[in-house]
Parts: C-alpha cells; sequence; structure tokens
C-alpha cells in the first residue's frame, strides 16, 4: 500500500532515505551448495547419500531452521529446580526452536544412527550432514554429538548396550522424561570433569560405592561442566574401589522413580546458548559399572575419539557458514565504485578463507572416512584415527575464531549486530578448542600417541607418501615434520602438531583439489609466501578461481586476477 503525505505526517513527516547497498537476506539458500564437501562425500565412499544431503542443506538454509536457530539463542534454557509443590524435579526448559532443530538432527541420523546402518560410509553420511546441518547453529549438536559417542563406549558392557542402544540409535525424537526403556528414543550425555582437576580426571572425588546387587553402584560427588543435563543416561567417572571407572547413570530409573541428579545452577557461558551446561550433584545415585573397575579412562576414550571428530566437524561447519555470509554480503555490498566481491583486496580476504574453509572441510571429511574404515576393522585405518583426529582436533578449532572475526569483519558494522548472526559464530568458535580437552591436551596427546601407540607414525607418513612428488614445498614440509617428530618434547608439541596438521591438509588438496586451490595453500601454509592476517595470499595467487569455487553457485562476478 502506497501511503499518503497525511500519513507520512502523522508517523513524523516524510520518509528520510530508501534502503539502498544492502545485501538482501541470504535465505532461502542451499547449505549443501560446497563443491569440497559434495567432492570429498563421493570420496570417502558416501556417496550414495548425495541426494539426501541436498535435501538437508536446503533445509538447513531455509528461512525456517534459520528462525529456529535464531530463536533458540535468545531464548535461552531455563532450569526449574521444584515444581509448584516443592517437589524436586531438576528439569531445564527449551524454547520450542530448539525442539525442532533437535527433532529433524535426530531424524536426519545425525545423532546415533550410524551404529545400526552397516553400509560403508555410514559414519561419513553423519558428519557431512552435521556438516550441513550446522549451518542452522551449533548449541543443540552437543548432545547428539555425545549420543553418537556414547554408543561405543556402552558396548563394552554388552547387557547394557543390547537394552540402550536400539534407543539410543533411534531416529524419534522423545523429550519428555521418563523411564528409558518406555521412550521411543534416547539422548546420551557425559560427566567426567570436576571442579579441582578439570582434563585431569584421574582427579576426580566423586565416589562410587558397591551396593547388593552385582554391577550397581551408588554415586557421591558433583560434576562441574555437564551439558545437556536434560539428557536420558550419562556416562560418567567416579572412584570405585578398583579405581577410577565408568558408569551409566539414568536420569529415570527402572522403576519410574527419578535418580538423583540435582542441577545446581546453569553455567553462564561466553558461547553455545541454546545449550543447557550445568553442575549436577550425585547423592546415592544409582549407577550401573560399565567395563571394568579401574579402567574408566580406557572405557571413556572411544567416547571422546568421537566427540573429538564432532569437535573439527562443527569448527569446519561454522567457517564455511561465516564464510557464505561474508561471501554473500561482498556479493551485494558496493564501495568505491565496485561490488566488495570485485575489489581485489576483498577478494583476497575471501580467497583466503575460502582455502581455510576447505582444507578444514577436507581433513574432516577424510577423519571420518578413517573412523569409518576404522570401525569396520580397518587396522591401518584405526592407527591414522588415533593420531589424526587429535592433530584435527588442535588445530581446525584452534583456526575458527581468527577465521570468525575476519568473515564478521567482512560485513564491517553489519557483522558487528546481533541480528547478522555473525556475533553468534564468534562467540561460538572458541568453545571448540576447548570442549574435549584443550591445546595443551590435544597435543600431549599427539605425543602421546606417537610415543605409546605404534603404528601411529607410520599411518600417518604413509598417508602424506600418497602425495610425495607433487609439490616440492610439500615434500619439503614432510622432510621437516619427520626431523620434528624424532625431536619432539612439551616445549615443542604445539608446533609440532601445528606443522603436522598444516602438512597433512596440504597433501589432502594436493592430491584432491583444483592446482590454484593446492598451490595457494601450499604457497602460503608451507612455502612462507604468507602475513600474519587473513588476506595476505602472494598477487600469482588464483584468487577469481578459489572465490568462485568456494561460494554457493560459483563466483557469480567474483572478478578477474
Amino acid at each position: 500500500m502506497v501511503s499518503t503525505p497525511h500519513e507520512h505526517q502523522a508517523y513524523g513527516g516524510p520518509a528520510t532515505h530508501d534502503v539502498t547497498n544492502q545485501a538482501p537476506p541470504l535465505t532461502p539458500y542451499d547449505a549443501s551448495d560446497d563443491t569440497a564437501l559434495l567432492e570429498g562425500l563421493r570420496r570417502e565412499g558416501a556417496g550414495w547419500a548425495e541426494e539426501d544431503l541436498r535435501r538437508l542443506g536446503r533445509q538447513a538454509g531455509s528461512a525456517q531452521a534459520q528462525e529456529w536457530a535464531d530463536l533458540a539463542n535468545r531464548h535461552e534454557p531455563e532450569l526449574r529446580t521444584h515444581d509448584r509443590y516443592g517437589n524436586r524435579v531438576d528439569e531445564v526448559e527449551f524454547h520450542p526452536g530448539w525442539h525442532h532443530l533437535m527433532r529433524t538432527a535426530i531424524a536426519e541420523g545425525l545423532a546415533a544412527s550410524p551404529w545400526a546402518d552397516d553400509r560403508p560410509g555410514a559414519h561419513v553420511v553423519r558428519t557431512a550432514g552435521g556438516l550441513v546441518w550446522g549451518h542452522t547453529e551449533a548449541g543443540h549438536g552437543c548432545p547428539t554429538s555425545m549420543t553418537y559417542a556414547a554408543v561405543p563406549a556402552l558396548r563394552r558392557q554388552p547387557e547394557l548396550a543390547k537394552l540402550y542402544e536400539p534407543l539410543l540409535t533411534s531416529r524419534e525424537y522423545d523429550p519428555v522424561l521418563r523411564e528409558p526403556t518406555q521412550k521411543r528414543g534416547l539422548l546420551a550425555g557425559m560427566g567426567m570433569t570436576e571442579k579441582q582437576g578439570g582434563s585431569d580426571v584421574r582427579t576426580n572425588t566423586t565416589t562410587a560405592t558397591p551396593t547388593a546387587e552385582p554391577g550397581v553402584y551408588t554415586l557421591r560427588g558433583h560434576k562441574w561442566f555437564t551439558s545437556a543435563p536434560m539428557c536420558d543416561v550419562f556416562l560418567v567417572l567416579a572412584q570405585a574401589p578398583g579405581g577410577l571407572s565408568c558408569f551409566l547413570v539414568p536420569r529415570v530409573l527402572p522403576d519410574g522413580t527419578r535418580n538423583t541428579f540435582r542441577i545446581q545452577r546453569l553455567k553462564d557461558k561466553l558461547g553455545n546458548r541454546s545449550n543447557a551446561s550445568s553442575e549436577p550433584e550425585f547423592d546415592g545415585t544409582v549407577a550401573w559399572l560399565v567395563g571394568p573397575e579401574g579402567q574408566g579412562v580406557k572405557t571413556i576414550i572411544e567416547m571422546v575419539n568421537c566427540t573429538r571428530l564432532d569437535c573439527v566437524m562443527m569448527s569446519a561447519a561454522l567457517m564455511r557458514k561465516s564464510l557464505v555470509e561474508a561471501g554473500h554480503h561482498a556479493r551485494h555490498r558496493s564501495a568505491f565504485g565496485a561490488r566488495l566481491v570485485d575489489q581485489p583486496l576483498m577478494r583476497n580476504v575471501l580467497a583466503d578463507l575460502a582455502l581455510e574453509s576447505e582444507a578444514a572441510t577436507t581433513l574432516t571429511l577424510r577423519l571420518a572416512g578413517a573412523a569409518d574404515r576404522a570401525i569396520r576393522g580397518d587396522e591401518g585405518e584405526v592407527a591414522f584415527r588415533r593420531i589424526a583426529t587429535a592433530v584435527g582436533k588442535y588445530w581446525v578449532t584452534k583456526r575458527g575464531p581468527a577465521f570468525t572475526a575476519e568473515a564478521l569483519e567482512c560485513l564491517g558494522g553489519n557483522g558487528y549486530v546481533e541480528d547478522s548472526g555473525m556475533p553468534r559464530h564468534y562467540r561460538e568458535a572458541p568453545l571448540l578448542s576447548i570442549w574435549e580437552g584443550s591445546g595443551n591436551v590435544n597435543a600431549l596427546d599427539v605425543l602421546r600417541a606417537l610415543s605409546r601407540e605404534p603404528g601411529t607414525a607410520e599411518a600417518l607418513f604413509g598417508e602424506l607418501d600418497l602425495a610425495r612428488g607433487a609439490d616440492a614445498r610439500l615434500d619439503a614440509a614432510v622432510a621437516r615434520l619427520k626431523t620434528g617428530l624424532s625431536e619432539a618434547s612439551q616445549t615443542t608439541a604445539r608446533r609440532l602438531v601445528e606443522q603436522t596438521a598444516l602438512t597433512l591438509q596440504a597433501s589432502l588438496l594436493v592430491r584432491h583439489a583444483p592446482p590454484a586451490v593446492a598451490d595457494a595453500f601450499c604457497a602460503t601454509r608451507l612455502g612462507g609466501d604468507w602475513g600474519h592476517a587473513f588476506g595476505t595470499l602472494p598477487q600469482a595467487a588464483g584468487l577469481a578461481a578459489i572465490v568462485e569455487r568456494a561460494l554457493p553457485g560459483g563466483g557469480r562476478g567474483a572478478g578477474t586476477d
């Protein structure tokens, strides 16, 4: 409807401006329109799921899914410790947007369903789905990740796995808190860290006292950082008579009564606001032993390996989403007589971000392929997965905060406003380098794998040898890495892991990416022709080709070099 002069006057006079030179809404878009992602999906033996992945990508980029993500973060979960009558309930209430996101993620197989799928590549499909659905928001990826990771740990106690695994692998989301076997599907969490020790879980003080019933214990203690407290069951570490052990703690007991799981408070976090993270207290809490007494770390370490892969995946998804947002803005915003995407300096920034994003995505899918084949008994992939996942967890999650900050800057002041979504990405990025072991923990884990687990170094260099002779800078980096591994120490651990990650990423790009991408990555990340910030690629780099490959729908006006 066209307003009349009288109507203008009623609102304080004529309009002062028209909105011009602003990017239109990004939505709807296809979050799976990512050449590196689709190529990696096929390469890792999961091309059979491409049609479903494209469908999920369109849903992830829909206005509806993006609104769910926004609402779930704006309306944060609330703790309700008691009901109106004074009974202790310890429940967390979420916005409907959270439940919509969870329902979709579970239905699409992003939780534990791959463990019930015998098709080769099923675990790769889940990771690729996370890379796509991660364009919505990261918080709800926490319970889906822990549910996925719980299955291999639970299998160390076959009678418990027989009872719970069919429900953990279900594709039905059932958020109502009730006795687990009466539900259509379950979610699993984990409770490892305590305030006095953090990652040093062997200092845990939570105690586990055996009962008269074999395999059943009661727990007493306080956990410091237990996310997604509305999960149905938790894998928890506690000190049993035989040492640190792993236990299954259900929220509701077999007789229908609530187990003692007192949520003391929800954490007031920097990011990941949609997801509740809590401090539960155990006091006479009933738990079932998983694995032998004294082998709690060994039992739960497989869970950690899975969740570390998901940290890499979620960081790569966050990078990709931030790049898509930056590229969309640059395509539609003009300054100094030209669109930003056609400005040489902005094109350099976008191309540099695109290199980082493709390297992260390619490594993520290679790790997922290794996990899939390791689970199916490939011993070489078991060794490669062991070291490469820790390397990827350290490096890709470290790159996330710098990446999201640069992508935010591409939008200028618009990126600093909450409505853009970029501040949420920026706050989210640091979490992934902290969750499941900070940088030091992962760097030390790499050293531990190299010194204590035969075959890991051989598996790593076997992978790197597949690109031997293709790029002199890569060959030189591999030689430096061999020397570095022989001189490894705690003091040099971070430098060593960084070098390992960059060399591994370069080898994958040399083998699988177009020459412009591989050459620019090797020149900058290995050859030293790079500054200390994004956007410092050498003039000879094929910037237009890199940007065109990276942005959805092609570069569309990415200019020429």
